[in-house]
């Protein structure tokens, strides 16, 4: 049987809060960080809505030397892997550099980097080396920006599958730690509100461009027009179940499976594989379906991915066989930062005894799932899935189990 890998640490910046706790609080009232977007002038635009981190708070327990050399998207991810590491009680410098590593995932967080970068250069005639410059640095950012300052040299990467690649991320430090690399720092953060990230986002013809923030993002709704982007994510230490007893650390929960898969090329004639990486999920941890207590769902709100993703979820569970949330609905679609928020709900769920509620939804009833809505939920959680799929066909599920 593997070892047994735990989370021991969390740190989230999101619309809707800035620290676990906040986070959470916020969470449970139904408070929302959908707005319209103020880091630029979207009148412009077709989509005007998204889920921002208010000002410039998160940031701010930065060294001043560090905000000349980054952007947006490695600031919130810096923060958000000290906040992690304190709460998990990691001193990095008290522990050997190999002990240490960084797994993350990254979708679109180099854009405002990039941007940049193409305005200070174009003005010099050399776009290609902007060009180039940005798509370094999205892959710098994620991990290597983490690594260096808190002078970890184990394992590191950056998992890039859009949404699916906060599971994937999470997935990849569990292997690590498996292999023997006592603490992995995971998750991720991203962050592309400008308009060079704007437009690229436009132009997979997903967005809502809804002006009603409680109206805009959708998902399971007849309603349903797409989804509204947004910053921020979650930072997870990802540790073996024997350091974290080694250190006498707090445990949230276990990591105990996952299963990922790809959707077949539009036009093949077969259907999608959101339900075979459910089951892989299931089968990894070895649990049955009945075993599950919530399932946080992906929601797309696009009515054909949406349809797709009830059924899957029907074909394991039954027809309002399980619990299914999405707080989501509050900060929005975070691409890769959206699941490892999620892996951190379910473990504050967990520790609560509480299914956070889904806002703003009026479900369609031909879908057949059990939405938790409005308001929490009381409930004992013990085990939850968490679903993530990316533009591409990417599809990821990761069982996890509370402490206890």
């Amino acid at each position: 049987m593997s070892a047994s890998v735990v989370v021991t640490g969390l740190g989230v910046a999101a619309p809707n809060g800035l620290g676990a706790s906040d986070y959470w609080a916020a969470t449970l009232a139904g408070k929302s960080g959908i707005g319209r977007v103020t880091r630029f002038d979207p009148s412009d635009y077709p989509a005007r809505l998204a889920g921002q981190i208010p000002g410039t708070a998160a940031e701010d327990g930065l060294p001043s030397r560090l905000l000349p050399q980054t952007d947006r998207v490695t600031r919130l991810a810096l923060v958000a892997a000290d906040w992690a590491l304190e709460d998990a009680g990691i001193r990095p410098s008290e522990l050997p550099d190999f002990d240490m590593g960084v797994v993350t995932a990254s979708a679109a967080g180099g854009f405002e980097f990039g941007q940049g970068e193409l305005q200070a250069l174009w003005s010099k005639g050399s776009q290609y080396v902007s060009a180039y410059q940005s798509f370094a640095w999205f892959y710098a950012v994620n991990s290597g920006q983490i690594s260096i300052r808190n002078g970890m040299k184990g394992p590191a990467g950056v998992v890039v599958s859009d949404q699916a690649g906060g599971l994937d991320a999470v997935a990849q430090a569990r292997r690590q730690v498996r292999k023997g690399t006592r603490i992995i720092v995971s998750g991720a953060v991203d962050a592309s509100i400008c308009p060079w990230g704007w437009v690229a986002q436009l132009a997979a013809g997903r967005l809502s461009t809804s002006e009603e923030p409680t109206r805009a993002y959708l998902p399971f709704d007849r309603e349903a027009q797409g989804f509204v982007p947004g910053e921020g994510g979650a930072i997870l230490i990802v540790e073996s179940a024997e350091s974290a007893r080694e250190r006498g650390a707090k445990v949230y929960g276990e990591i105990s499976g996952y299963g990922a898969t790809i959707d077949p090329r539009q036009g093949s004639g077969r259907g999608p594989n959101l339900r075979k990486a459910i089951e892989t999920a299931l089968a990894d941890a070895g649990a049955e379906p009945g075993e599950i207590d919530v399932v946080f769902a992906d929601g797309a709100a696009d009515p054909q991915l949406d349809r797709a993703e009830a059924e899957a979820l029907n074909a394991v569970f039954g027809q309002r066989g399980v619990p299914v949330t999405l707080p989501k609905t509050m900060t929005g679609r975070l691409y890769s930062g959206a699941a490892p928020l999620d892996l951190a709900a379910a473990f504050l769920a967990m520790r609560d005894g509480v299914i956070p509620p889904t806002v703003n939804v009026d479900p369609c009833l031909d879908y057949g799932l059990d939405l938790v809505l409005d308001q929490p939920r009381p409930a004992e959680v013990r085990t939850a899935l968490v679903l993530a799929r990316g533009h591409g066909g990417f599809n990821s599920a990761m069982v996890v189990r509370s402490a206890g």
